[in-house]
């Protein structure tokens, strides 16, 4: 490759939304979206092709998922379009394992094998020798078979870790999806030691996750406290062969950890689902107009002077710290009843009935409301709130954390992963710390974290009021993409060893 041109970055990704119009004839319609990764991987993207980077992005052709919204006439004409992006910087891996999904991911293990597979396959053999990328950038296990691919052409391979879950699968049955893996099988990762490919072929299952981390060149978390932690062996939930491969990757100055972003349309000075924008400087009456105006949706007891408590995640068994709240719920609302606490979750969830249940039985439903997840209620919520609730057990990164106090809603944390690289501690005596912090998981850890808030919210407003306007503006200046962007830049010269744009 000529050395006097822009090194070429090529993005693989299974999910990205908010692409540049300018990069391809259908770039406004490429959303294929489940999680954070597709914020980021678009965020990224963006920062990239804004500052005159030579980027592309290979992803799945999601036809039904691409359609949906297109006015007819264009859904008409989009293989048409399709067929003029040969000099567009989308690239579609096509394979009718994806065409016809109406989301990123299945529910059904095997489905996700073949699509990841079908996926990489266009990538390895059709997307990389056109493109002639100088650096690869591949996201998580659906494309952990590339950096091995990467390694063996000599191409530099970064490796983002999103999510710290894998699929394993056998060297025949990567074969007989169209990949050539003998040509690489040296630099992937099998369960069991590997010397002879044949006998490797038949019995020995490859690990996607671990093999992008071994293959890669550089890795990278989404957040630095939580790549310490599996590197440590702190998570009993994390595979071995994921934790000693990282463990290497880190010793050898191969591993950090960059915190995503949240997704830029969180902010309470141009939210449309507000039913009032506010900034730092009118927090205090913006946020308890919204507050009111939740409580009426959701049948609460109108107070613009009630502490609400927002809780944003998911409500799973395990990672969220659904249990501990479900244990202390109604504890905490009957010690703060003449503050009039109220409680609002928005999010779905096994927990979501017992929460339910807790507010039945105590007939305390015009206290706490349990909704589904909905953009625009998750939005209203984040505006009314005066604290959110993230007792998480572990965070590979969290967004919810990010979001919050760029709305004035102080988050109540357990000292963990991505929440411990985002949120201290609120110290009013130095004006520093934007949340608070728990270092225990247990019910008690949280019950003090949450006499905390109170304690805080308690104050009088003009002693809170400064606060609060501090932790918007330092928030919103340093939880953004273009800030994740730029360290993802950096690694990139790094790796490189030159300047990413001349």
């Amino acid at each position: 490759m000529s050395s006097s041109r822009n090194p070429r970055i090529l993005i693989v990704t299974p999910e990205v939304t908010y692409l540049p119009n300018r990069m391809g004839s259908l770039a406004s319609y490429l959303t294929a979206k489940a999680g954070g990764l597709a914020d980021v991987s678009a965020a990224l993207v963006n920062a990239l092709f804004d500052q005159g980077a030579d980027v592309h992005v290979a992803m799945p052709d999601y036809r039904a998922i691409f359609s949906e919204g297109m006015a007819p006439f264009l859904r008409k004409e989009l293989q048409a379009i399709k067929n003029k992006m040969p000099q567009d910087r989308i690239h579609l891996a096509e394979d009718r394992a994806f065409y016809y999904k109406n989301r990123v991911y299945s529910d059904y293990w095997m489905e996700n094998i073949k699509m990841a597979l079908a996926f990489q396959r266009e990538v390895i053999n059709n997307i990389v020798p056109r493109v002639q990328p100088d650096l690869i950038h591949c996201n998580d296990w659906m494309t952990g078979l590339i950096p091995a691919m990467s390694r063996q052409l000599g191409i530099p391979c970064l490796f983002t870790i999103h999510n710290i879950h894998t699929m394993k699968t056998y060297l025949w049955q990567i074969e007989d999806r169209g990949i050539d893996a003998a040509y690489f099988w040296e630099y992937l990762y099998y369960e069991h030691m590997a010397t002879d490919y044949e006998e490797t072929r038949e019995t020995n299952p490859v690990d996607f996750l671990a093999s992008g981390i071994f293959a890669a060149h550089f890795v990278n978390t989404v957040s630095h406290t939580f790549l310490m932690e599996v590197v440590e062996g702190r998570h009993d939930f994390v595979e071995k062969s994921i934790q000693w491969e990282l463990a290497n990757k880190w010793n050898a100055g191969c591993a950090v950890g960059i915190l995503n972003a949240p997704d830029p349309a969180f902010n309470p000075q141009h939210d449309k689902s507000l039913v009032d924008t506010y900034g730092p400087d009118d927090a205090v009456s913006g946020k308890k107009r919204n507050k009111v105006a939740l409580q009426k949706q959701l049948g609460l007891t109108l107070n613009d002077s009630a502490p609400l408590f927002f809780w944003p995640s998911r409500l799973d068994s395990i990672q969220k710290g659904s249990q501990l709240l479900a244990d202390i719920l109604y504890e905490v609302v009957s010690r703060y009843w003449e503050d009039g606490l109220q409680v609002v979750f928005v999010a779905n969830g096994e927990y979501q009935q017992h929460f339910r249940d807790i507010a039945q039985f105590h007939n305390i439903r015009n206290r706490i409301a349990v909704c589904d997840f909905s953009e625009d209620l998750e939005h209203l919520a984040y505006a009314a709130s005066d604290f959110i609730l993230m007792p998480s057990l572990f965070e590979p990164c969290g967004l919810p954390q990010m979001i919050a106090p760029i709305y004035g809603s102080l988050p109540v944390v357990h000292d963990t992963g991505g929440l411990h690289d985002t949120i201290s501690h609120l110290d009013m005596s130095k004006h520093i710390g934007n949340g608070f912090v728990f270092q225990y998981y247990d019910t008690t850890g949280l019950s003090w974290a949450i006499d905390e808030a109170m304690a805080f919210y308690r104050l009088p407003e003009a002693v809170r009021q400064p606060e609060v306007q501090r932790i918007m503006t330092e928030s919103a200046a340093c939880f953004n993409h273009p800030v994740t962007a730029r360290q993802y830049i950096d690694l990139y010269e790094k790796m490189l060893q030159r300047p990413l744009i001349r």
